[in-house]
């Protein structure tokens, strides 16, 4: 099993690129408590669904949400949802097929006051923000 690149973003939020069920224990064991997927299911084949990724967080003792977006519905139907996980004050790891879209999502869950400071986070790695910043506009 190849090991997981993850990012992190704050004292508790992090992003990766695509992860797979075989990696949940190792996660669980570095700490994180919450698992959002923000990859809709079969953006390519042999990707692993939400369902088995849900199924193996949870048996690893951590909280699977469900949160697939793209350029078109950027972002999403419940930020207040992605927010309240963002701060939870647990580790919390978001995955998408690089990490990019987690990372846009973070940045547009900041309030207005934190925000430039997320972008400057964000940028400052490498991330494209552009997803965030149109949101913003």
């Amino acid at each position: 099993m190849s090991e997981v690149p993850i990012i992190q973003l704050s004292e508790t939020v992090f992003v990766a690129g695509q992860i797979q069920p075989e990696h949940m224990t190792d996660l669980a064991a570095q700490g994180f408590k919450h698992l959002i997927c923000n990859r809709p299911d079969h953006e390519v084949p042999g990707q692993a669904t939400m369902s088995d990724m849900a199924e193996a967080a949870q048996t690893a003792g951590m909280s699977f949400a469900r949160y697939p977006i793209n350029a078109m519905n950027f972002p999403g139907q419940d930020l207040a949802e992605m927010t309240a996980l963002f701060d939870s004050g647990e580790r919390v790891l978001a995955y998408c097929r690089t990490g990019t879209r987690c990372a846009n999502l973070w940045v547009a869950s900041r309030s207005e006051a934190d925000r430039s400071a997320a972008i400057d986070v964000a940028r400052g790695i490498g991330f494209d923000l552009s997803l965030a910043l149109v949101w913003q506009g």
